[in-house]
């Protein structure tokens, strides 16, 4: 067996899945190493893809040239743009995935890359030669050499899972924990913490009153992830549906809250804040009486169920309590109980933000290991971890990713600059260029690049040039179309607004908010011209956006300026952060506590939002 590889891989989740993929698709000789090479990409929580900016950053590794957008494509079993009640910045798709299809196209993808190799095993150390990695040593001894080596172990670092007073060494239900490699680390200089995670009950379908629920349908016309040809929309879907908590099940759920390790000290280590168990909801929210249930189905043809909303550590007969006092949950049998887990992770603020470490060259760090949570961020992680080893084997400059690039580059800018003391999660507030950063302009954005860097093939940016010749001619169209009182007054009228007094350019009547496009599928010119061109609805879709948003475009790089000009406005120390109610509760607790004494402190402060920094700045400025 070969020894020697370019880069090696470690750990085979979301992180791990694109950092071989990626690694090996730009030429570079490549092992993954997998303690299970069964559970590689694996769900290990809910079994979804995407959501509020997540759904993003799917979209801008697809365009990159990752493998995410098309696995989750393949397998849908439901698809749905989130925030479309909100703008276009907002706009977010989520997928909802069958779990072990979406496992099984990452292991076919994956075998099916010449220049990959795979090995199961777990790696317990490293080895090097001064500040420099050389390669791995798995736990039967086995030593593999790479100059690059990518760590993305996930929650398997010294993991530890609690189930009420229960608890047990693993990185997942079933599946060992990693031990050893944390200690070599440290003994390089890292500096590790403890981070906590929670994933809820999975249920029996097949014991639940749907009547009882309120039924959640996908998009009457779905949309697909991959900007790619090779995959398809969903022509049917299958259903997620929505209950309720109630008093009757906090009440329940409180019987064993002498017993959870959240409150009687057994777990330390901080959570998510946004994905909260369902103890800490009703600890922390105690003046709300329920809260949302999301059932959704785990494929097309299993009976099993995930109980998003309920994460919880607690006793597992307080579990089957609380849900079977659930609305629809009244017979449940649970498949699996719900439980929390600690594991190591190391502050993102040791590596560059290329991902390399700054302690060790040609070591990378990807995933949780990092900090972050969820499938997304990993993912892109992986990804750029991987970009950036190949790219200096061969002696090129770094691939670095800005603000107002991607939600990527604004994910790996706030660990490297900020780090965190919580599981990391992207949103839209984060990014103060959200309304350049949108889901459906991610291929141009990015496409060009990841053709430059090896990943995006030559057939995928031609798709991509076609798609761009075609919204450049309908805007070309659009701007110098001209239209006249009586074609578009009645339409205008009928929505209640004021009518036009003279021929007008097309494009400043659709710049009105109220109006879009399919509002003038009567003008027979221009249904004639998108006939004729084969202009398709994601084409429409980008170019109304692209008209109706040029000026907030435009005020929001001014914005960010303004931002870097007052940087260094000094902030009183006896400021008091509660009078900002449009503040994040977030940002005000963080603030309040760490008093920064500059504006660009304020903004390094992990939390802190652009919009947060903005409330300041008018507040300040009164």
């Amino acid at each position: 067996m070969d020894k020697n590889y370019e880069v090696i891989v470690v750990g085979g989740g979301h992180a791990g899945a694109e950092a071989a993929a990626a690694a090996s698709r730009m030429g570079a000789k490549t092992l993954l190493v997998s303690m299970n090479l069964q559970t590689i990409g694996q769900m290990s929580c809910n079994p979804a893809m995407g959501g509020i900016a997540k759904g993003q950053i799917v979209r801008e590794i697809d365009a990159l040239g990752g493998l995410s957008g098309i696995i989750t494509d393949k397998t849908a079993i439901q698809f749905r743009m989130l925030n479309r009640s909100k703008g276009p910045a907002m706009w977010s798709p989520r997928v909802q995935s069958d779990r072990w299809r979406f496992a099984e196209e990452w292991r076919l993808a994956l075998e099916a890359i010449p220049t990959l190799d795979f090995f199961q095993d777990m790696v317990v150390d490293l080895i090097s030669e001064g500040d420099m990695i050389k390669g791995v040593v798995t736990g039967i001894g086995t030593r593999f050499y790479a100059p690059k080596v990518i760590l993305t172990n996930g929650t398997f670092l010294n993991g530890l899972i609690h189930i009420g007073e229960k608890q047990f060494g693993g990185g997942r239900a079933g599946e060992r924990a990693s031990l050893g490699l944390t200690k070599v680390l440290e003994g390089f200089g890292f500096e590790a913490g403890r981070m906590k995670t929670g994933t809820p009950p999975r249920v029996d379908g097949r014991s639940l009153d749907y009547s009882r629920m309120e039924e959640q349908k996908g998009d009457e016309q779905p949309e697909k992830f991959s900007f790619s040809s090779e995959t398809r929309a969903l022509v049917k879907q299958r259903s997620c549906y929505i209950t309720y908590t109630s008093p009757e099940v906090h009440e329940a759920l409180k019987e064993g809250f002498d017993r959870s390790p959240m409150f009687n000290g057994a777990i330390e280590s901080k959570g998510p804040r946004y994905c909260p168990s369902i103890e800490d909801k009703i600890n922390r929210f105690a003046d709300k009486d329920r809260h949302q249930i999301f059932v959704e189905p785990e494929g097309w043809n299993t009976v099993e169920v995930y109980v998003n909303g309920f994460s919880t550590s607690l006793p597992e007969e307080v579990q089957e309590k609380a849900l079977r006092k659930i609305a629809g949950f009244e017979n449940a049998k649970i498949f699996r109980p719900g439980y929390a887990i600690e594991y190591d992770f190391f502050q993102p603020t040791q590596l560059k933000k290329t991902l390399e470490t700054r302690l060790m060259k040609g070591l990378y760090f990807a995933g949780q290991i990092n900090g972050t949570t969820g499938y997304e961020e990993a993912a892109c992680q992986g990804l750029m971890a991987a970009i950036n080893a190949v790219r200096s084997l061969r002696g090129c400059e770094d691939f670095i990713l800005g603000r107002n690039e991607a939600y990527i580059g604004v994910l790996i800018d706030d660990l490297v600059s900020k780090g965190t003391e919580e599981p990391y999660r992207m949103f839209t507030s984060r990014a103060e260029h959200r309304i350049l950063l949108r889901q459906d302009n991610a291929d141009s954005r990015l496409s060009e690049k990841g053709f430059e860097i090896g990943l995006l093939s030559k057939d995928r940016l031609e798709e991509f040039h076609v798609k761009q010749s075609r919204q450049k001619l309908l805007m070309k169209y659009i701007k110098g179309l001209s239209v006249k009182m009586e074609e578009v007054n009645p339409i205008l009228e009928a929505k209640g607004l004021s009518p036009i007094d003279q021929t007008v350019k097309f494009d400043r009547v659709l710049s009105r908010p109220q109006l879009g496009f399919s509002d003038f599928k009567s003008l027979g010119s221009l249904s004639t011209m998108v006939s004729k061109e084969g202009i398709l609805q994601e084409d429409i879709d980008s170019v109304e956006i692209a008209l109706k948003y040029s000026g907030y475009i435009d005020k929001e790089v001014d914005n960010a300026n303004k931002l870097d000009r007052l940087e260094n406005l000094k902030i009183p120390m006896d400021f008091d952060y509660s009078l900002l109610k449009s503040m994040s509760y977030e940002a005000r607790e963080k603030l309040t506590k760490l008093k920064p004494v500059t504006i660009k402190e304020a903004k390094a402060v992990s939390g802190v939002s652009p919009s947060d920094i903005s409330v300041l700045l008018v507040y300040m400025g009164r």
